[in-house]
């Protein structure tokens, strides 16, 4: 249920700020909204799995927190991302 390797990397260098950068907000959001599709896709065959459903309300709070955090640092970054990553309509 969780992402390959190769997508987690692919995701790095598409999303890093700087070379070498694997915390940044950016990187960050982008790796939980790959796990958060990917387990919304887990759902759909197994609608009564709720031991990983709290887990999925977990890194979604988590994405929150973090877009939170890089709204209130550069908003501009944050509208970027969001655009990016196709997350607001």
């Amino acid at each position: 249920m969780s992402i390959t390797v190769e997508e987690k990397n692919r995701l790095i260098k598409e999303y890093a700020t700087k070379e070498g950068d694997t915390g940044s907000p950016e990187v960050q959001v982008a790796i939980l909204s790959s796990r958060i599709a990917t387990l919304t896709e887990h759902f759909k065959s197994h609608k009564k799995d709720n031991h990983s459903r709290r887990g999925l309300l977990k890194l979604v709070a988590q994405r929150r927190k973090l877009l939170d955090y890089l709204k209130g640092k550069d908003e501009s970054r944050y509208t970027t991302l969001i655009g990016r990553l196709g997350l607001r309509r």
